[in-house]
């Protein structure tokens, strides 16, 4: 099998796990007991003209027969209509891009300092199997994986926000930009946006380090004894240069499907530590979606969650047809 075959069966490989996806989400909002529209009518402070009522009736399809409602379904999915949100009236679509900055910035800088420094602790971990270090340092890992995320957030924000006043008790902006202000130094509001991310970065980073080095710790003792591993040593090789090119670099293939799958997550945010900071964020967004019965916004993440792992998931295939030679053959 060549490449551009391979390739070929992933793309239709994706394409139809995105649409089974997109079937299983509408198949489980659509078997909801009761009226959608009386459900979403029922929650507003205002009262909907009967001709609104039917626009939205029209724009979700309420009024079809079913086969016609999931047609309309898949094409306003395609096409990004998600329709507006129920307690701002903003479109689905321009609500996600205004808070999708502020979640990408918290989890991309939280995902980076835990998976580089989770890698390197259980590169370490590993060769010092054994001892006390890989003792103390797997314990330590089990311990705070052992901690519910919400207790380590509160306590974070206690002691340096509440007690210390050092950091901002919540927002993704400092309070004095509020308002709309925005601060015309480049540096200050590089700084004030740094300020905010720092309980919430730091939060994050204690609850996913210790998976990433444990996991780190599993992959490269796959591969610290393996015979080719041995020879390299035998020829006389620094030992840092026998961990990261011949030990690391084969036990990087769960790692690199794992940091698909986080950076894939980005989107969904951190629902719970989001909700804790009060970060205006897409974590904050969908908790409040989810006590509202907010339906249109609760499918609409669903189905781009969704769309961004099957993404991650062809990158990973294509990665692994460079990065082992073994599997884009597929004899």
């Amino acid at each position: 099998m060549g490449l551009r075959t391979y390739l070929v069966k992933r793309v239709v490989y994706s394409a139809a796990v995105l649409v089974l996806i997109m079937s299983v989400n509408f198949a489980i909002f659509s078997l909801m007991p009761g009226d959608p529209m009386a459900r979403y009518t029922s929650l507003l402070e205002f009262k909907l003209s009967k001709a609104e009522i039917q626009k939205i009736r029209d724009m979700y399809g309420l009024d079809v027969p079913m086969h016609e409602r999931y047609i309309l379904y898949i094409k306003n999915m395609v096409t990004w209509n998600f329709g507006k949100a129920r307690e701002t009236g903003i479109p689905i679509a321009e609500e996600v891009m205004a808070r999708l900055g502020n979640t990408l910035m918290l989890m991309g800088i939280a995902a980076l300092f835990s998976i580089s420094i989770g890698t390197l602790l259980g590169t370490l971990y590993a060769y010092k199997r054994g001892t006390s270090v890989d003792t103390v340092g797997v314990t330590g890992s089990l311990l705070l994986g052992s901690l519910p995320i919400f207790w380590i957030g509160i306590l974070i924000l206690w002691f340096f926000a509440v007690y210390l006043h050092a950091f901002p008790i919540a927002g993704a902006t400092p309070m004095a930009w509020a308002g709309g202000f925005t601060p015309t130094n480049p540096l200050e509001y590089i700084a004030g946006r740094l300020w905010c991310l720092t309980l919430p970065v730091i939060t994050l980073f204690i609850f996913n380090v210790d998976g990433w080095s444990l996991l780190t710790r599993a992959c490269v003792l796959q591969t610290i004894t393996e015979d080719y591993v041995i020879t390299a040593r035998a020829k006389g090789l620094k030992e840092r240069k026998v961990l990261l090119k011949h030990v690391l670099k084969p036990a990087s293939l769960p790692l690199i499907t794992a940091m698909a799958m986080t950076f894939a997550g980005l989107f969904a945010g951190a629902i719970i530590t989001e909700t804790v900071f009060s970060y205006e964020g897409m974590g904050r967004w969908i908790f409040q979606s989810i006590m509202v019965t907010d339906l249109p916004i609760l499918y609409s993440i669903f189905y781009v969650s969704a769309l961004l792992v099957i993404i991650a998931n062809f990158m990973v295939d294509i990665f692994y047809g460079f990065v082992d030679p073994r599997i884009k053959v597929g004899r």
